[in-house]
């Protein structure tokens, strides 16, 4: 005889088989569930393993490297790249105080250092005097140069190319500086 009705397997009640579900896209999740919840077990961590632990440290992972990737896809974009390259991932950990913090210690291999110019290097800018404000210089208008023609006879060399470099001009003496009084 035949089975009766589709209710599943010879016929007898009960649920219809569903399809497979893996533990990732119940939890919703892009990360392996079922190979974590594996690695969990054959690394040894511990005697036992529940059935949550896989599914929160997936969550963790995910997390992790959504914001990783975010954060260097915008690093990317800041310097006109559509490819997220080692150099990326690092601006975008060491630029975040939080990553920076969790990944202090690791190095990533071809990503660099910051770009980071110590203070002491820099040169110095003369503070304002808090009594004083300064006048604002009028710019010097530009005078005219003649330019020389070369004794060789030629076109003088076009960009500073070949030949010999042009004389800096000689600076004239400030007129509105009064000379020193002696005593």
């Amino acid at each position: 005889m035949s089975s009766t009705g589709g209710k599943g397997k010879g016929g007898r009640g009960g649920k219809a088989k569903s399809k497979q579900q893996t533990r990732s896209s119940r939890a919703g999740l892009q990360f392996p569930v079922g190979r974590i919840s594996r690695f969990l077990r054959k690394g040894r961590y511990a005697g036992r393993v529940g059935a949550g632990a896989p599914v929160y440290l997936a969550a963790v992972m995910e997390y992790l490297a959504a914001e990783i990737l975010e954060l260097a896809g915008n690093a990317a974009r800041d310097n006109k790249r559509t490819r997220i390259t080692p150099r990326h991932i690092q601006l975008a950990i060491r630029n975040d105080e939080e990553l920076n913090r969790l990944m202090g210690t690791v190095t990533i291999a071809s990503g660099g250092v910051l770009p980071n110019i110590h203070d002491v290097l820099l040169p110095k800018t003369k503070p304002a005097k808090e009594g004083e404000a300064k006048a604002a210089k009028p710019a010097k208008a530009a005078k005219p140069r003649a330019q020389k023609a070369p004794a060789s006879g030629g076109k003088a060399p076009a960009g500073g190319k070949g030949g010999k470099a042009p004389k800096k001009a000689a600076k004239a003496p400030k007129a509105a500086e009064p000379a020193p009084a002696a005593n």
